[in-house]
């Protein structure tokens, strides 16, 4: 077998390969032995077929899957005799596929770029110091109390906070528009669930009551036909329901794991969820700067292969996000939406996996485990979780990557000039929400890892 490697780019290479005619021929009289042995055809016993027929009949079939396990088969035998190291798979051609001839083919593949490493020293980091307020408390159980709400019909004008039920259709130039009508919908006036301007025209309206809006489509707008556009709805209110608050008493405070039904013990529960909710929100805007700051200095190629697998992942991630269901066709959706985020992604990954390749970083079976446990705590039978994780070791991995991955993280934050910066709990939150268009979704690993309830007592 004769190979040469051309390089067509930083991550690119075409592996051309020759394999001899003999090697070929040998193969492809085997194979068509074998296949004799249960040819059946019209005046010939099983196994009596001769072989210039045989051959006559299937010799094209044959060769043809002769020389597609043979190419596979010498790809790999190539790619490891040049110490190539393939990110995703070959294309891969026949040049020279005729019976008598060496055969001869092409695979063009991508390769991991080879990474020189820059640190990020000189790099500025905000880290948020958040100290939360007894009042951040007691607006966290009335955000509580007003998920668990119910609703009740009321015989008055509609105002803010309020729930009408509703029919719509919507009009631009006069006709319809696809998505644009709704019955019996339950909107919450002030929610902002709906375009600018809607709900606050419905303001004052009544159970009976027949209206128009007018609203114009922002500029931005998810659907590109509907962006800038002038609309007019046509709206029939049905009902207006007023918010009735839960009783802020044990039965509540129950509704919550708080067995004992103390005020005291449940505002000590919210507060431990608010930090570690915080310690969080505070470890992904660190992570968001330190990760920026590592692309930018380490501006990689990224091969397109990857982009592809992780493009993907999105593609999944966000049909389950918006409930689509498990039988989606994902190809539906345009790569477009993900490449930019599916590239980021790639490129942070190869660089954090060179950054823990360099500094050997690893985690031991007990880090693994504490991990476990932090994860656990967030369930009603945290030591049925804990059982689950670390007898599963696909979750057992995810948890060591999440690990190494913060290491990696905690390794480049020594390079970086870390300054503390006082906000309140609600800044810390909104601070690790505005990370790059391209990265969102980076952090959520290890929700997506964790499972329900129900698994956990499978």
């Amino acid at each position: 077998m004769q190979v040469s490697v051309e390089t067509t780019s930083q991550i690119e290479r075409r592996v051309k390969v020759q394999v001899p005619a003999t090697e070929v021929d040998q193969a492809v009289a085997a194979r068509l032995k074998d296949t004799a042995k249960n040819v059946r055809l019209n005046g010939f016993r099983q196994g009596r077929v001769p072989m210039a027929v045989v051959r006559q009949r299937y010799g094209r079939g044959v060769r043809n899957e002769v020389v597609g396990e043979l190419m596979r088969e010498r790809y790999v035998q190539a790619i490891t005799q040049e110490s190539l190291n393939p990110a995703g798979n070959p294309q891969i051609e026949p040049t020279v596929d005729e019976d008598g001839k060496d055969l001869e083919f092409v695979a063009t593949l991508e390769i991991y770029p080879q990474i020189e490493l820059n640190g990020i020293e000189g790099t500025d980091v905000e880290r948020p110091v958040v100290d939360i307020s007894d009042a951040d408390v007691d607006e966290m159980i009335d955000t509580l109390r007003k998920q668990h709400a119910t609703w009740e019909e009321v015989e008055r004008e509609a105002a803010d906070g309020d729930q009408v039920t509703i029919d719509f259709q919507g009009y631009i130039g006069g006709e319809p528009f696809e998505g644009g009508s709704a019955e019996n919908h339950d909107l919450v006036l002030g929610s902002g669930s709906f375009i600018p301007g809607f709900e606050e025209q419905l303001s004052g309206a009544q159970a009976g009551d027949d209206t128009e809006i007018k609203v114009t489509f922002p500029e931005d707008y998810q659907a590109e036909n509907l962006a800038g556009q002038e609309a007019a709805f046509k709206v029939k209110v049905h009902k207006v329901s007023a918010q009735q608050l839960p009783a802020y008493d044990a039965s509540f405070f129950e509704q919550f794991g708080v067995e004992d039904g103390s005020e005291e013990t449940f505002r000590a529960e919210v507060r431990k969820n608010m930090q570690r909710e915080a310690d969080k929100a505070i470890d992904n805007r660190v992570k968001q700067q330190v990760l920026e700051a590592l692309k930018r200095v380490n501006d990689i190629p990224v091969p397109q292969s990857l982009v592809e697998q992780e493009i993907d992942g999105l593609k999944r991630q966000a049909a389950q996000q918006f409930g689509l269901g498990e039988d989606f066709d994902v190809s539906q959706l345009p790569n477009e939406l993900f490449s930019e985020q599916g590239k980021s992604r790639v490129q942070v990954g190869l660089l954090l996996a060179e950054v823990i390749k360099v500094n050997e970083i690893d985690a031991s079976d007990d880090e693994i485990r504490a991990k476990v446990e932090e994860v656990a705590q967030q369930y009603q039978e945290p030591g049925q979780v804990v059982d689950y994780y670390m007898n599963n070791e696909q979750l057992k991995n995810q948890i060591k990557s999440s690990i190494l991955e913060d290491k990696a993280v905690d390794q480049l934050l020594e390079q970086a000039n870390v300054q503390d910066v006082p906000m309140s709990y609600e800044e810390a939150l909104q601070a690790a929400q505005q990370q790059p268009e391209s990265d969102e979704g980076a952090d959520d690993a290890e929700a997506d890892e964790t499972p329900s309830e129900d698994e956990t007592k499978a």
